[in-house]
Formats: C-alpha cells, sequence, structure tokens
C-alpha cells in the first residue's frame, strides 16, 4: 500500500532538516524495513514537507515504529523542525493514495 503524509516546518527549520535528512541513522532504517515500510520518499517546498511511504500496511508499521527506541530517538531529534499537519482529533491524516496513472507503467505496457 501507498500512503501520503503532510508536514510543515517550523520557519527558520529548512536547511537543518534536510541536513538531517542527508542520511537516516541505520537503525532507525533497519526497524522501517522490519516494520514492513520498503521506501519512503520525502519532497519539500519551502516549509511543506511532502512523504510518500511504501508499505504492507500502514498502520502496522505505524504501530511497530512507536515500539522502536530508533524511531524515539528521530523523533526526539527531528520533531523540533515540524509542525505536523493534523485532522481535528490531532492525529496526523495519512492518506492512504489509489495509483491512477504512471508514465513508466504505460511504456511498460507499449501503449
Amino acid at each position: 500500500m501507498r500512503v501520503a503524509l503532510h508536514t510543515r516546518l517550523a520557519p527558520g527549520h529548512e536547511d537543518r532538516y534536510d541536513v538531517d535528512h542527508a542520511r537516516v541513522p541505520d537503525d532507525l532504517a533497519t526497524a522501517m524495513a522490519r516494520a514492513g515500510i520498503t521506501d519512503w520518499q520525502i519532497w519539500r517546498s519551502g516549509r511543506d514537507v511532502f512523504h510518500v511511504v511504501d508499505c504492507e500496511d500502514w498502520e502496522a508499521a505505524r504501530l511497530a515504529l512507536a515500539e522502536e527506541p530508533a524511531e524515539h530517538a528521530w523523533q526526539r531529534h527531528i520533531g523540533p523542525h515540524v509542525v505536523p499537519v493534523t485532522r481535528d482529533d490531532g492525529s496526523v491524516a495519512p492518506l492512504v493514495a489509489q495509483p491512477v496513472w504512471t508514465l513508466a507503467a504505460q511504456q511498460e505496457a507499449g501503449a
């Protein structure tokens, strides 16, 4: 499955956020893989940050990461840079994305 997340950076934290994401800690990458996450891409436009996460099951991955010391350490480190975009109840609102079209798939199909 694929989910999209939207977060926003605190003013003035853009450069530090980019530097911190040049490479996430290896123990965090390992924890993500163990949780069933196969890819996590991040794009930034100004202070808006967009994440696309490919995983087996987002809720299961999220719950598994919540138990990981590497995730807790990362959130303590990266948290000051981020202002989450949340739902009314305060939770981060993932968007479960259904694929509609990709150029690559069309080209592979020879259409």
